[in-house]
This record gives structure tokens, sequence and C-alpha cells, in this order.
């Protein structure tokens, strides 16, 4: 059914398989297949139009025939897609495309397989998408090579079943057969000029795949970022290694721009002038000039860094990125950390500090934003930069590093001195910011910690607010909380953030248990909200602190080869600090918890009594053992492990052999014999990031020790729970866990005793049990 605002009239289209809105939105595509049986309607692909109830008849097509919706060029004249109109099982890959515009009394076809230039062993192929460049000029499609096909004949009992691993593949078997599907699918990017005799002209190869067509495919030129040489060390290294390739869109030809470099945010400007990259060996930003061939180093003499400053990884570090282009590619804005920068592509004219330094100045970070389009949290993808006029008024989100508020700046570029100014700033999150078409009626959700997300509005530049939902009115029936901003030090002297959570009816002269989760750095989310939800594999925050918990959750910085002992020399200091000023804490009941590399942080730190000694402890799909883990398989990706412990999270910063000891000095299980604290692990048998044997590996350690261990295996599940029903067993045994060991609380059966194989299923283990 369709429903049409403007008049309030509903049609209904009958036997719609597929459709899709047009450009515009007015009209839409449909495929009609009624029943073999049906002789009134009629099978094809039509377009309808709402305002008249006009359907329009692009293509008729057998039942057996497959169609599939078309592609329009930006100025509506031009209409393709792809058919296979051959019912034959010889012809089940004979991909057609179809044209239409308008004065045609149906779509024909454009180019088959006897299109001139297609070479023997080669097909179209419908797996890429169809393009047509902005002027209409020019349409994209793929084309494959004919792969063998398996001989049915032989019988299945015959056929040996195996995975051959070679050392000189790029991709280990894992890779290769999740990607299988990819693989088989995989087409070339392909051309032919639509105002002349179609003939084939191939863009892609496997040495550079994936080609960019800058100004919507009316550039003569391309580009392409390919790691083909480099593959096979992706298995152990990060860094970004590539060549860089520029393609001619009229011959096919492609030369090397760049040789075995270390680039990231390559990119075109939006009317194809320029190639732009940040290159992380160096930590500057380059551009291409495509007409006087020149590259330029835009970022050189800048008094700024571009290279992120709180990297603490072995990997190369990435930049900031940048915020899009003036108009006509008269400059581009790259971020630092904390400023925005408008800087000549062609190096001519000097850079300007757009934020006038404030940023760096008063530790804030500055980005910008486009008001006339719904402003998306940050980095949604697919989300399109649109050029910046000249003399606009330029719209910044900001953020204090500081406080943790946020807010919207602004600068009005008509004026003779343009000033950044303060338009909106409050100790909440924004997000979805949006303005009418008239300028006059802003849009937005903001959300904090104690107040959930709500849609709110403002006529007068935030003068006054007014919002307009509640979403949450039940949220006041319970004892919710507050959060609050801890600085500290860490062991190194270094600068921590974290975030407190107490209870919204906290008393200061009781005492408190608390617990501890971390992640790496979380405490830029200290005005953001948290809805109660069961436990996917962390402790739900405002479940426990509405039960009378404190949750501390602190900012940790790492040194390289030394991720363990960097969590203890981070985390311990502002436990203390927390126990050293505040009577309310109470020090006898701490807990720790975390999952995934905060889950291997746990199950380092518990091992480590002499340090700090923790009541109990939580540790969700842990690892272990480095040295195993080091050759096991991101089941997910298929990757070897070793990247994440040479380049990434990890950050050991060695092979196995070179850093033999940092591996050793970094895996729980080898000193499994010093923990004092009682653990619950979780970890799944379908978990597709940690192999879950670093789990049982611990717990079979810590129970040969006589150590109180437990561990939850989640049957057919993942690194983090997909089931409702399987979260809400976690959370349940989340709180007997920690309320037996903090608050006293009577053991459940399944921790006083375990449930037994026999009982799976029947009996969950749930019942306090006496002392």
């Amino acid at each position: 059914m369709v429903h049409y605002l403007a008049t309030g009239v509903t049609d209904t289209l009958k036997d719609v398989s597929d459709y899709n809105f047009t450009t515009g939105g007015d009209s839409l595509f449909l495929l009609r297949r009624p029943s073999s049986k049906d002789t009134l309607q009629e099978a094809g692909l039509f377009m309808y139009t709402p305002r008249n109830k006009q359907l329009t008849k692009i293509y008729k097509f057998d039942l057996k025939q497959t169609v599939k919706l078309p592609v329009v060029s930006e100025d509506n004249k031009h209409i393709v897609f792809y058919a296979n109109l051959d019912t034959t099982k010889k012809g089940k890959d004979a991909v057609s495309i179809l044209y239409y515009k308008e004065g045609f009394p149906e779509a024909k076809i454009l180019i088959d397989n006897n299109l001139k230039g297609l070479e023997e062993g080669w097909r179209i192929s419908d797996n890429r998408a169809i393009n047509i460049s902005k002027s209409g000029k020019r349409l994209f499609f793929g084309i494959a090579r004919i792969m063998p096909e398996k001989d049915t004949t032989i019988v299945a009992s015959e056929v040996a079943k195996l995975d051959i691993w070679h050392y000189k593949d790029n991709y280990v078997q894992p890779v290769q057969l999740l990607n299988i599907n990819r693989e088989l699918r995989k087409s070339y990017m392909s051309v032919v000029e639509l105002d002349k005799e179609p003939e084939l002209l191939q863009l892609s190869k496997d040495e550079y795949h994936i080609v960019q067509l800058p100004d919507g495919g009316d550039a003569d030129w391309g580009y392409s970022v390919s790691d083909y040489n480099y593959q096979l060390e992706s298995m152990w290294s990060a860094n970004p290694r590539a060549d860089l390739y520029i393609v001619n869109i009229n011959d096919g030809t492609a030369q090397p721009l760049l040789k075995d470099q270390y680039i990231s945010n390559v990119s075109s400007s939006p009317k194809g002038r320029y190639l732009i990259w940040y290159n992380n060996q160096d930590s500057s930003w380059y551009s291409y000039n495509r007409q006087n061939k020149e590259i330029v180093c835009m970022t050189k003499g800048i008094d700024a860094v571009f290279a992120d400053e709180l990297h603490d990884s072995p990997v190369m570090a990435y930049s900031y990125g940048h915020d899009g282009w003036a108009e006509e590619d008269q400059a581009i804005y790259i971020n630092d950390r904390y400023d925005v920068w408008q800087i000549d592509p062609s190096g001519t004219t000097p850079a300007i500090n757009l934020t006038e330094g404030l940023g760096r100045k008063e530790n804030l970070t500055f980005r910008i934003v486009r008001l006339d389009d719904v402003l998306l949290p940050p980095g949604t993808p697919g989300v399109k930069k649109e050029p910046i006029k000249p003399k606009t008024t330029i719209y910044f989100s900001m953020f204090d590093n500081k406080t943790k508020e946020s807010g919207y700046y602004y600068k009005e570029m008509a004026k003779r001195k343009p000033v950044l100014t303060k338009w909106i700033v409050e100790p909440m999150t924004f997000v979805y910011l949006n303005r009418s078409k008239d300028g006059k009626v802003i849009t937005y959700t903001k959300h904090n910690f104690e107040n959930s997300p709500d849609v709110w509005l403002t006529k007068d530049n935030f003068k006054t607010q007014v919002k307009i939902t509640d979403i949450n009115p039940q949220q006041k029936d319970y004892n919710w909380g507050t959060a609050h901003l801890v600085q500290w030090k860490s062991k190194l002297g270094q600068d921590l953030d974290g975030v407190l959570y107490k209870p919204e009816n906290f008393d200061p002269s009781k005492k408190y248990p608390m617990l501890v989760y971390f992640y790496e750095r979380n405490s830029q989310y200290l005005h953001y909200y948290r809805p109660p939800a069961p436990s996917r594999s962390v402790i739900n925050i405002p479940f426990f602190v509405s039960n009378e918990y404190l949750v501390f959750v602190p900012d940790i910085a790492y040194q390289i080869g030394h991720p363990g002992k960097s969590a203890l020399d981070c985390i311990v200091p502002g436990v203390e600090k927390l126990i050293a000023e505040n009577s309310w804490v109470d020090a006898d009941n701490i807990a720790i918890q975390g999952q995934s590399w905060g889950g291997y942080q746990v199950a380092y730190m518990v091992t480590q009594p002499q340090v700090f000694k923790w009541k109990a402890a939580g540790a969700g799909a842990p690892v272990a053992n480095m040295t195993s883990a080091y050759g096991g398989i991101r089941w997910g990706s298929g990757m070897v492990r070793q990247f994440q412990y040479e380049h990434t999270q990890s950050r050991i910063g060695k092979n196995l052999w070179d850093g033999f000891d940092l591996y050793i000095e970094n895996s729980p299980l080898f000193f499994a014999d010093k923990v004092e604290t009682p653990l619950l692990i979780m970890h799944n048998d379908k978990d597709e990031a940690v192999p879950w044997y670093q789990g049982i590996e611990y717990f079979t350690a810590l129970r040969r020790l006589g150590k109180p261990a437990w561990m939850l295996q989640y049957n057919d599940e993942a690194h983090n729970l997909n089931s409702r029903v399987n979260a809400k067993d976690l959370s349940i045994r989340l709180e007997q866990f920690f309320n037996h060991y903090l608050k006293g609380a009577p053991m459940p059966v399944w921790m006083k005793s375990g449930v037994p194989a026999t009982l799976k299923g029947i009996d969950w283990g749930y019942e306090l049990t006496e002392e």
C-alpha cells in the first residue's frame, strides 16, 4: 500500500516482489510478479507515481526471468538495471544490462556477454552495483571470470573433505572459508560510454581491485589503495602498508603513485582536483594535484600534532581525520586532537586555525558539523560531508576533555572578523541535531546518566529549550544514580580520569561495596545515558548502582610490552584515592569485572595480590596464556591472532620469539598459583574473538590449584551473549556472585555445589543455600 501524504489517498499495488523509491522520492520502482495463473496482472518492472497514480511500464518479463531494481542517473534521464533473460540451464549466468529513457516504449538490452572488448572466459556480473556517472555519460558495472563448476557426477562418498593450509597463502584457510562467497562473487569494475557504441574498458584488476571514482564518475581518473603485495603480513601486522594507483578512466591503464607506503584516510576532493592521504609513518597529510601531478605535504610547517596523541599501542598512530572540503576544492578541514585547520591543498595559502587555537588552549575538542542534515552520532558510517560554501556560518561540535561536557560553537564567516562563539554547552551528550529548512527551528536529542534520551527543540538559538518527548517516565519509580568525575595520577605520574557512579539514595554515613569495571578509556561517557538491560557480558551499571553498589570506571594508559602491569598501575591508584578520601567506600569489599580485553586484565590483576587484593572478580572471555593465544584464530574473521599481540590491543609489540619473556610476564596462567581472589569466568563455546580454550586453560589451572573458580559456558553463544534468555541468566549469576562476596549474601546452589550435567536444563542452581 502506498499512502500519498499530500492528498491522504492510499493506493494498493498487488503482487509486488520488490520496490525502491526514485532519487527524488516522488515515485517508486517496483517489480511485479503475479501468480502464473493470473491472466490480468502483467509481470514486469514499473515506475509508479503516487501523485496521479500513474503506472509506467519499463520492462515486461517472463516469470522465469530475473530482473533487478534499476539505478537512475542524477539528472533522472537514464535508467539501467541488471536482468537474466536466458531461462535455460546454460544461461543461468547470462546477465544483461538493460537501458531505458523517456520516449522508449520499453527498456532495451544495452550490453550482454557479446559486448565488444569482453574477453573469452569472462561474463557480465550482477554482483557489483551499477553506477551512472553524474553527467549520465558513463556506465560503471562489473565483470567476472567464469568459474569452473564442481563435477556432480562424482559420488559424495568418494570425495575427500579437507582444507589444505599452505605457508605461502596470503590468507589462512579460516579467512578463505569465511570469505568464500565474496570470492566466488568477486567482480571487476568496468565502464562503457553511454553516448557511443558500447565497448568494454576494464578498470580494476587483481593488483588494484577496488577503484574509487572522483567527481561522481565524471573525472578522467580514479584511484585504488591496494594491499595486494602485503596481504600475507596482515596476519601479524596491522600497519596500513599499501600501494596507491591512479587509474585512467579513458583507457583503463593504471600507474602507481605511491609504492610501499603506510597510508590511510585516502580520498578525493569533491570536484576531483585532488587526492589526499595521511602518511602514518611521518604523521603528515599529503595532496596530489591531478592537473600538475604535484604531491604536496599539506601539514608541513604547521605547529600542530595530527597523529593520535593518546596513542599507546605498537601500531603506527592514525590521524584525527578531516571534516570535509570547502566549495570548489579550495580548502580541506583537517583535525588535530583539539582544533580544526583550514588548509589549502595546493600548499599556496598558509593554513588557518579555524577554531583559533581555543581547543588546545582550553582542552576542548572541536569538529565541524552540518546542521542541514540530521547530525548523527560520531562514527556513523556513510555520512556525506557536503562542501562548505564561502561566507557561510560554520558550526562546530565541542567536547570538553576536562569536564566531559559537550555542546556547539559557531563562526560567522561572512563577517569582516569572524569570531568563534559559544552556542550551547551542557553536562549532556547531544545527538541527532537538525535544523528546519527555514532555519527557525532546531531539533535534537540530549541525554546524560540521569536523563534518558529525549527529543528537544529550540526556536531561539538555545536561549530556551523545550522537551517534546518523555520516553522513560517509569525511571522515577526506581532508585537510579548519579555520575561523578574522578581524577588521579597513575603510578607513573600520568593524569587519569574515571567515572564514579553512586546510588540516587546515597548516604555518606554508610559504607558501600564497590565494583570496578574497565575497558581502556571510558571517562568520555561521564554524561551518557546507560539503560538498564540484561548483561550480555559486563555488569549493567544502572542495575548495580540501583542496588546500592558504587561502580568505578577508570581510564587506563598503556606501556608497550606491559599491558597487564599498566592496568594495575592505572586502576589501583584510582581505587586507593577513592578509599583514602571517602569513608563511604567499603575498602574491604571491592571487586573487579571486565570482558574480553577487560577480562584479560582482570585475569592478570588477580595474580598480583601483593599490589591489591580484590574481594572477588569476574572475567569474561579472558586470554590466560598469550603464548597459545598468539597463534590462535579469531574465528569471526578467520584471522590469526598474531597481529593483535605484535601491533594492536594486546600491545606486546614483538613476536613470540623476540618477546618471549613479555608473553610469559603478561600471561595470567603462569602465575595462577598466586591468585587469592574468587574468580567467575564466562567463556562461550562459539566465541568468535577469543578462543574459548583460553577460559578453559585458566579455569583448569585454578581448579588444579584448589582456587575458588567457576566458569559459565553458554552453549552456541558468541563473545558477547546474543540470546536474551542467556543474558538474563548471566545477570542473575553476576548479582548472586557479587552479592555473596561483597554483601555477605548466601551462596546460590550453582556456586556452592555446582549443577551436574544430569540436571542441565532442569535445575539452574539459583536457589540460595544456608551457610
